[in-house]
Order: structure tokens, then C-alpha cells, then sequence
């Protein structure tokens, strides 16, 4: 059986620094996503967004696992894009119009076919409420700044302000806030 390490693969996505902001190109990449709205603190289908995905990205993993490809891989960390209408007003102390997509990246050889046949597993299987809401589709982000943020969400603000100065001095562009959570 093939064994692969995704995270090791894309080392410098998934396992940056936390010292300083850094600039990567972030390749296209497969994923299963949910997209909603509302405070994730509070947001009843944003939790069941992240049931859905990781149901499905585990039952994915096992069948390819078991199946003809026999290779191995480590389910992929949740990840999530976060914006408002205007990101001037995206703010960490009102979170009830934030808007979200909530999404696991897929390896290279997941397939839409493979995605399907993992929904009506997981639909027999548990069913989750958002499991209709998923949707499997390429997602490109190309250039962006990056650093990894240690500790609580409620004190990321100190390091969303030295990436968003970071993106001031080289484009004056800011685009959707990407998480990923590593632990």
C-alpha cells in the first residue's frame, strides 16, 4: 500500500511560520466546501458544515484506502475562508454577518465519482444535515501572505493586523481571510 504525507507535500502551505508574514502561491487545490453566514461561535449549520465535510473526507479517505488505489493519506485539517460585504467592516467584535465557507482539501486523485459514491455512503451511514450543502470543486487562491497564528481565536487580531499591513505595503488588495486549523 502507498503511503502519502499531504501536509508534508505542501509544507510550505501547511506549515508556515509564525514568526513572520510571508508571501506563498497557492496552487489550485480540490476541496469539499460549505458556504454559509453567521457568527461560527453560534452558527448552528456552521457546526454541521463541519460535520458533513469531515464525514465525507473520512468515508473518502477509507474508500480509496480500501479500494483499487490502495493509498494511504491523512484526512486533510479544516480549513476557512472568512469575509463581509466590506472588509473594512469585517470585525472580530461583530461576527453575525461574517460570511464563510468551510472546506478539506482533496488529494490530487479524489475524483467527482468518488465524491459521489462517499455522499450516498455517508447518507446511509449518518446522514448529516449539511451533507446536501457540500459541494466538491477546484479552488485557486494564487499569491497571498501568509503566517501561522499561535493561541485562542480571540487573539488573532494582533496577527490579522500584521498581515493586512503586511498585504499594504506590496498590493493594497485584500482578499477573503484564510484559516486553516492545524490543531
Amino acid at each position: 500500500m502507498k503511503v502519502i504525507d499531504l501536509k508534508k507535500e505542501l509544507k510550505p502551505l501547511y506549515q508556515p511560520s509564525a514568526k513572520e508574514v510571508v508571501v506563498v502561491d497557492v496552487p489550485p487545490m480540490n476541496f469539499l466546501m460549505v458556504d454559509g453566514v453567521g457568527d461560527p461561535n453560534t452558527s448552528q449549520p456552521f457546526s454541521d458544515a463541519i460535520e458533513a465535510l469531515f464525514a465525507l473526507s473520512y468515508t473518502v479517505k477509507f474508500m480509496i484506502k480500501k479500494g483499487t488505489m490502495a493509498i494511504d493519506y491523512g484526512v486533510m485539517p479544516l480549513e476557512g475562508l472568512w469575509w463581509a460585504d466590506d472588509m473594512m467592516k469585517f470585525s472580530a467584535v461583530d461576527k453575525s454577518n461574517w460570511q464563510w465557507t468551510v472546506m478539506i482539501m482533496q488529494p490530487s486523485f479524489v475524483t467527482k465519482e468518488i465524491i459521489d459514491e462517499a455522499i450516498v455512503e455517508v447518507k446511509k451511514k449518518k446522514n448529516p444535515t449539511a451533507v446536501s450543502k457540500v459541494r466538491f470543486e477546484s479552488f485557486s487562491e494564487g499569491r497571498c501572505a501568509q503566517i501561522m497564528h499561535i493561541g485562542p481565536f480571540s487573539e488573532e487580531g494582533p496577527t490579522i493586523i500584521k498581515v493586512h499591513q503586511f498585504i499594504d505595503t506590496i498590493s493594497h488588495r485584500i482578499g477573503k481571510h484564510h484559516e486553516i486549523y492545524l490543531t
